[in-house]
């Protein structure tokens, strides 16, 4: 028995398999990211191109797509949050893949369309990560030292 590459602890041939190909529709739009992100770790360009929306294939590259496919180790596939109405839908997940020697956290936001009972894929956002922010104030170099020696920071701890 494997496990589905999508997460979900589910064998492959009881999860994503039968999506993937299509002897089972997709019955949400989750379901559907799912059964992409096992068709990117089994490198099944065609269930990649066909879960489309059909509008949205014009620039879909076969090659360029099995090849960062084939050429990546996919390491896992966290669903964030999902909103599914009757005919759309959002899935915003985080994707992990190693591709040459480096490790990527894909975070995006899917768009998905209902169409003649159908779930594609619309498009996606990029979630770009969030700003840091200090816990406490920056000390400058001018400032009062805040290990209270009463020495400017760059004279004590700032040397």
């Amino acid at each position: 028995m494997t496990i589905c590459p999508c997460g979900s602890g589910a064998a492959f041939a009881e999860c994503c398999e039968p999506i993937i190909q299509k002897t089972k529709p997709a019955d949400s739009p989750e379901q559907l990211m799912r059964a992409r992100y096992s068709a990117y770790a089994t490198a099944n360009i065609d269930f990649l191109h066909d879960s489309l929306l059909p509008e949205a294939r014009g620039d879909f590259d076969r090659e360029g797509t099995k090849g960062w496919a084939s050429g990546s180790e996919w390491r896992g596939l966290e669903i964030v949050h999902t909103e599914a109405g009757d005919t759309e839908g959002t899935v915003e997940f985080i994707a992990t893949f190693t591709q040459q020697g480096n490790e990527v956290r894909h975070h995006e936001v899917s768009r998905f369309r209902k169409a003649n009972g159908t779930w594609y894929l619309v498009d996606g956002k990029t979630v770009a990560p969030k700003p840091f922010r200090r816990e406490e104030p920056k000390v400058g170099r001018n400032d009062p030292c805040p290990c209270g020696s009463g020495k400017k920071y760059k004279k004590c701890c700032g040397a």
